[in-house]
């Protein structure tokens, strides 16, 4: 009898074990069966992108006159804010990146970022509209005598501008990559009004992890010797769930090679994964740290190339205040802050004859399916941005020149005269601008998508905005210097409050010159950079059916 019932009791546990495995299997398979929304969903995301750059843009285009009008700030502690502001947005895009890969997923990343941005804004609205959250008007008095914002207006602009901060640390680095994802069939899972359709990536822990593992690994390992074989030798391990592509070995930065040295004393699991990942690394993290090594060079010199941006959105600004902006014989005069945009329409312009005209013709040309290498179309991008600061400094020198020698226009409150010449000498500058924007930014941002680990796709994205972070804070430093330098030489201040008595124009020609020596540099580092490898056999060097490593 007890045989008997202990015989029952087995049946039955048996046969609980496969229904609960039956369960599981089925729960597996419907949480595989992902509807993507692909295309379907691209409207939400779009539009998301589009509302935040129009309502950030948009406000903050005017913000530098803003500033020196209604806040009666100088125009030196106006752009070195409106850089610093920049700066500081830019980089917010790091942190963003990494709490949005290691613990709140894309989607409830952008949905707080952008409650942070819409109140953000709001908050600058309100400094305009109500009398008390700004300085009295001061007219035409001298700068010196005019009232200064209170610490109270100061802080609610700034909390205004904190807000915009963090709406767009969350929104940049997320949004573009939250896009991908939706065609992405191998990523696990299913805003606001596109809640349901789209695909929302868990985050899975941050990718930087493993590249601290391999520099802290290679430290330990480094007196060990290097192997005569490293593809063959080397351990390498990768993931099943894996969504990084494998990557052969290649002989860069072969010091850090030693984390993938397997010893007597590393120990291995029994599904091929090491057992203290801080004392044993794969082969594929390796190569996958490598190929950020191998960025850094080409992300510094984005760095100079950028700042010529910066200075468009500041300074050629201020060229636009002192310059007519009248339209032919009306009365109706272009706002000084509007010029940024033929530097929008080079790029928007540019970007389709580029994609339908220029790169069928080169791809007849070249037999390359982009037409030119990325980093060739990132060199074209530097080579414009320092015609656009000769440009620039071309049309200072003669807006200058007209303005003392000429009748003027009257004058600016606070700056100066107003020169004759027409404003519109200053749109090819803002175009050239433009066009160089659409070929290395864009060029930029697809060489970073690429070249990073799949992994690192949201970091990717932040990586250049870092590059225009580290442009304003270099260009914030750069202006202090050269103010604060130039006043003691015979010249005089090249960055005075009217500047028909500085040499912006030298101010200029000093950053071309800076750009040329940064075109050199980049040229070095494209010739010795080493495209990633995949596992398609037919994009080699970033571009399909195509063998030349080198830029030129």
């Amino acid at each position: 009898m007890e045989q008997n019932g202990k015989e029952t009791m087995e049946k039955k546990d048996k046969e609980l074990t496969e229904q609960n495995g039956k369960e599981a299997m089925e729960k597996s398979d419907k949480e595989e069966e992902i509807n993507y929304g692909g295309w379907k969903v691209m409207p939400f995301i779009i539009g998301n992108e589009t509302f935040e750059r129009l309502g950030a843009i948009g406000t903050l285009a005017n913000l530098l006159i803003y500033l020196t009008t209604v806040f009666n700030l100088k125009s030196i502690t106006a752009a070195t804010m409106i850089n610093i502001f920049h700066g500081t947005t830019n980089f917010g895009t790091l942190i963003g990146a990494f709490l949005c890969d290691t613990y709140f997923s894309r989607y409830k990343t952008l949905g707080f970022a952008i409650c942070a941005s819409f109140v953000g804004l709001l908050t600058i609205q309100l400094t305009a509209a109500i009398p008390d959250l700004h300085p009295s008007h001061c007219g035409a008095q001298e700068s010196s005598r005019c009232k200064g914002p209170t610490a109270r207006q100061m802080a609610f602009l700034l909390t205004g501008l904190g807000l915009v901060a963090v709406g767009a640390s969350g929104i940049r680095p997320c949004n573009l990559a939250f896009g991908a994802d939706q065609f992405n069939p191998k990523i696990e899972s299913v805003y606001f009004m596109g809640s349901k359709a789209y695909v929302k990536v868990k985050a899975t822990g941050s990718p930087m992890t493993s590249v601290a593992q391999v520099l802290i690994v290679s430290i330990k390992k480094r007196k060990l010797n290097p192997p005569h074989q490293p593809s063959l030798s080397l351990f390498n391990y990768i993931p099943p769930k894996s969504i990084n592509s494998k990557l052969p070995y290649t002989d860069h930065f072969r010091f850090i090679d030693k984390a993938a040295i397997l010893t007597p004393q590393d120990q291995i699991n029994p599904n091929g994964s090491p057992a203290d990942p801080w004392r044993l690394c794969s082969l594929q993290q390796v190569e996958e740290v490598k190929c950020l090594f191998r960025v850094f060079p080409i992300w510094a010199s984005a760095i100079l190339y950028y700042i010529v941006i910066v200075q468009q959105n500041t300074y050629g600004v201020f060229q636009a205040v002192q310059a007519d902006r009248r339209l032919g014989s009306s009365h109706f005069k272009i706002p000084a802050a509007t010029f940024t945009v033929f530097l929008m329409l080079g790029m928007t312009i540019f970007i389709p004859i580029y994609d339908r005209i220029l790169v069928p013709f080169l791809r007849r040309l070249t037999g390359k399916e982009g037409g030119i290498t990325i980093l060739q179309r990132i060199g074209i991008g530097i080579f414009l941005s320092v015609v656009s600061m000769l440009v620039s400094a071309f049309v200072e020198e003669r807006r200058r020149t007209i303005a003392i020698t000429r009748p003027t226009l009257g004058f600016v409150p606070r700056k100066g005269a107003i020169s004759p010449m027409s404003g519109l000498w200053l749109i090819p500058q803002f175009t050239l601008a433009g066009l160089a924007e659409g070929s290395a930014t864009i060029g930029l941002v697809e060489f970073y998508y690429k070249q990073f680990p799949e992994n690192m796709r949201s970091i990717a994205g932040s990586l250049f905005l870092c590059n225009m972070a580290s442009s304003s804070y270099l260009s914030t430093l750069f202006i202090a210097i050269v103010h604060r330098t130039t006043k003691r030489t015979a010249t005089g201040d090249w960055l005075p409050e009217d500047l028909n008595k500085g040499r912006l124009d030298y101010f200029y020609y000093v950053i071309a010159g800076l750009g040329v020596l940064n075109m050199g540099y980049f040229l070095v580092c494209a010739k010795w950079y080493k495209y990633k490898e995949n596992t398609d056999p037919l994009e080699v060097n970033g571009e399909k059916k195509h063998s030349a490593q080198t830029l030129v």
